[in-house]
């Protein structure tokens, strides 16, 4: 996951959950489980370049080129609105609970 998407307008992005709002439902995991997996207490986290769990309150992790339309459709369908993707330059959300 060293190669980090870029928006339409060449925008590179990183995503992050929020774990105060997880349902634990893992909906993100079986849309991009590259970029997502349950860890033992239930919720959601984002995976780094090495695969661990980033367990830290908002740790970001870059969105992959390939993954783009897997990581906006986990934001789409999880039920706890607790996925943000957002531009690594300004930290603009573009999507998720807070996108303009």
């Amino acid at each position: 996951m060293t190669v980090q998407q870029e928006a339409p307008g060449g925008e590179a992005l990183e995503v992050w959950i929020d774990q105060d709002l997880c349902t634990g439902d893992g909906i993100c995991a079986q849309y991009a489980p590259e970029v997502f997996e349950l860890d033992i207490d239930g919720l959601a986290y984002v995976k780094g370049a090495d695969d661990e769990l980033l367990q830290d309150g908002g740790a970001t992790t870059p969105v992959p080129l390939p993954l783009l339309v897997d990581v906006v459709d986990s934001v789409k369908e999880c039920p706890g609105e607790c996925i943000h993707v957002r531009r690594v330059s300004d930290r603009v959300e573009v999507y998720g609970p807070d996108a303009g």
